[in-house]
C-alpha cells in the first residue's frame, strides 16, 4: 500500500494538493485495516491522514489527505453552503468525511462533491455537476471550468511531483521520508 500511496498521492504527500483518492486491491480486509493504521502512525505526525472511504469485496477506495488543507478548503466562502445542499452539516472536518463515506456507500450515483474534499475549486465542482462533466475548458487532474491558465500551471506542478516521486520510489525511501511536514 505504501508504494501505491507514493505512486498515486505525491501531490498530497508533498503538500501541493489537499488530497488524492485511489482504488486499492486487497485480499484480507483485516490486514488492509491494520496497514492503514500502521501508515497513519507514520504520516499523522506529518499532518497526512489515510482513510478507507469505501470497501468492497476485494477493493477499497483510499483517501489520503492533509487535514489542515482540507479544513482550509472546507472553510472557503460558499463551500459549506454548497455541501449543505448535499446533506452535509456545517461543522468539523471529521464529520464531513464521515458523511462523505456514507454518501459513497449509499448514493445511487457517485457523489461529485467529493472534488471539494480533493482540493478542487468550488467553481470547477459546480461546473462539473451543472455540465454533467461536459463543456470543460481543459481536463487534467480534474475537469476545469474556471481559471484555466492558473489550473494548467498547477497541473504541471502535480505532474512534475508525480515524476519525482516515481523516481524516488526506486531509491527505497520510506513514505514518512517522502512526506513534507505540514
Amino acid at each position: 500500500m505504501e508504494t501505491e500511496i507514493i505512486r498515486s498521492c505525491g501531490p498530497a504527500l508533498a503538500g501541493l494538493k489537499t488530497a488524492n483518492l485511489f482504488s486499492f486491491k486487497f485480499t484480507d480486509a483485516g490486514l488492509l485495516t491494520e496497514e492503514v493504521g500502521r501508515i497513519n502512525g507514520h504520516l499523522n505526525p506529518r499532518g497526512v491522514f489515510v482513510e478507507i472511504m469505501l470497501m468492497r469485496e476485494d477493493s477499497a477506495l483510499i483517501y489520503v489527505y492533509r487535514k489542515s488543507h482540507l479544513e482550509r478548503d472546507l472553510s472557503v466562502f460558499g463551500v459549506r453552503d454548497f455541501l449543505a445542499n448535499y446533506g452535509y452539516f456545517a461543522g468539523e472536518t471529521d464529520a464531513c468525511i464521515m458523511q462523505l463515506k456514507e454518501r459513497l456507500r449509499t448514493s445511487a450515483c457517485f457523489p461529485h462533491e467529493i472534488g471539494l474534499f480533493l482540493g478542487y475549486p468550488l467553481p470547477d465542482v459546480i461546473g462539473f455537476i451543472r455540465n454533467r462533466g461536459r463543456n470543460c475548458k481543459c481536463c487534467g487532474f480534474w475537469k476545469v471550468y474556471s481559471n484555466e491558465w492558473e489550473t494548467r500551471q498547477l497541473f504541471e506542478k502535480f505532474r512534475k511531483c508525480l515524476r519525482v516521486y516515481a523516481q524516488v520510489l526506486v531509491s527505497e525511501r520510506s513514505i514518512a521520508q517522502l512526506t513534507v511536514v505540514a
